[in-house]
């Protein structure tokens, strides 16, 4: 199986999603109101005091997903670019930090497909690596808590490196070890399609028939229990309830969520309801409120029903096929979508910040954070890229949030998990 082919059972549902809103963003850019100038022209009093925050706070976006071209000359992130994340883009927006993703998508479980989930993983992994070294006067990685502040001293961006997929193991432990020592300070159990250590919050037809394990396997509490020796996080989005509660429970460390939304502003299986959310926080983990926006909002999914019931009747099967029809329909069809546009605009800061709110006053702010998914589906109006990173501390300022809880949010929480993740490790070594 080719490496593309490797990656297209896990991202398959996730790009039907996406590929309903490829065509009509492109054609919606011009109606969308542009969001506030950034940090260097702040506008009024109110906005000059968010930026200013927002220059003294480490801004840390814990999921960046990554390119298999990454470091590539078609994917250098030390240029300006296409991708959302780049060098360039975290400077002008102000993002501080980020957490690269070593990410390879789910496929049917067997020898073959085991090694290419691998050979893909070491390939993100030294291309992460590769940035820090060819860019070393920009960015340098940090493999503990700790060296996050000297490296912001220094004036440096920050690197830091996610797992997301079990998938990458397979059914090799040991695999983990491997992983550490490349960098990786968190680790996400499973992806879309259940895996050899737990179930997923979003089963693939192809693979999955119902629940495989009830939650993790028992190799996923080896792996829970290895990942707490190591010293990595324990993450549990994309994981199904069931795999979440026993992750927390077993873990001894606190487990975050790193890419998730709440349940109770989106009941779809992919967020967080408030008895996860609750024990995250009574186990001292972090839910990472991330921007994107099928998890934001439950009107994402009914425009996109509504955009596929407009193909349907105009007879295209995929977005980009409207090149097929005559012009005057092409017209006529893409004056329906714009309209859809109108019902159901897209989602943005405000709607980000609510999922925010609700989680702070569920479990507190000591257990809630910031990530974007960029490069993986991320990127809301206000916030398309890194660029634009100003702009979710200035709503957090508008909704009234203190700077000391505003650096909390943008890093402070998920560093502190990771230093209480270290030192259990440490301590189970001695």
């Amino acid at each position: 199986m080719s490496e593309i082919s490797s990656r297209r059972g896990a991202r398959a549902s996730h790009r039907r999603r996406l590929s309903n809103r490829v065509l009509a963003a492109a054609v919606t850019t011009l109606v969308f109101v542009t969001p506030p100038a950034r940090g260097d022209h702040a506008a009024d009093p109110a906005t000059a005091a968010a930026d200013s925050i927002h220059k003294r706070v480490l801004t840390l976006d814990s999921h960046v997903d990554i390119p298999f071209e990454f470091m590539s000359p078609q994917a250098d992130p030390g240029r300006p670019s296409k991708m959302q994340v780049d060098l360039p883009k975290m400077r002008e927006g102000g993002l501080g930090a980020a957490f690269f993703i070593v990410y390879v998508g789910q496929a049917q479980r067997t020898a073959e497909t085991y090694e290419q989930a691998r050979s893909g993983a070491e390939t993100k992994f030294a291309a992460i690596h590769k940035m820090v070294e060819t860019y070393p006067e920009q960015i340098e990685l940090a493999t503990r808590a700790g060296d996050v502040a000297r490296i912001r001293a220094n004036g440096k961006l920050v690197a830091l490196i996610g797992v997301e997929n079990g998938f990458v193991i397979g059914k090799d432990l040991s695999l983990l070890q491997r992983y550490h020592d490349l960098g990786a300070r968190y680790f996400g159990l499973v992806h879309a399609g259940h895996n050899d250590l737990g179930d997923s919050a979003n089963p693939i037809s192809w693979l999955d028939n119902g629940p495989e394990h009830n939650g993790l396997s028992p190799l996923g509490r080896e792996a829970v229990v290895e990942l707490n020796r190591l010293g990595i996080i324990v993450d549990i989005s994309h994981a199904s309830k069931e795999t979440s509660l026993q992750a927390i429970e077993l873990s001894r460390a606190p487990v975050i969520a790193s890419h998730s939304d709440v349940g109770a502003l989106n009941p779809i299986s992919r967020n967080l309801d408030d008895e996860t959310l609750e024990a995250l926080a009574r186990k001292g983990g972090v839910a990472q409120i991330v921007a994107f926006d099928s998890y934001l909002w439950v009107g994402v999914v009914a425009k996109h029903k509504a955009q596929e019931a407009l193909r349907r009747e105009y007879g295209i099967d995929d977005p980009f096929a409207v090149g097929k029809l005559p012009p005057e329909k092409a017209a006529e069809y893409f004056r329906r979508l714009l309209a859809l546009d109108q019902v159901w605009a897209r989602t943005d800061v405000k709607r980000l910040v609510d999922h925010i709110d609700h989680a702070v006053a569920k479990i507190g702010v000591d257990h809630v954070g910031l990530a974007s998914d960029f490069g993986g589906g991320g990127g809301i109006v206000g916030w398309k890229d890194a660029s634009e990173t100003y702009n979710v501390t200035r709503e957090l300022a508008r909704r009234g949030y203190s700077e000391q809880d505003i650096a909390k949010l943008w890093g402070g929480n998920l560093l502190r998990v990771l230093a209480k993740v270290e030192e259990i490790a440490e301590k189970s070594r001695d």
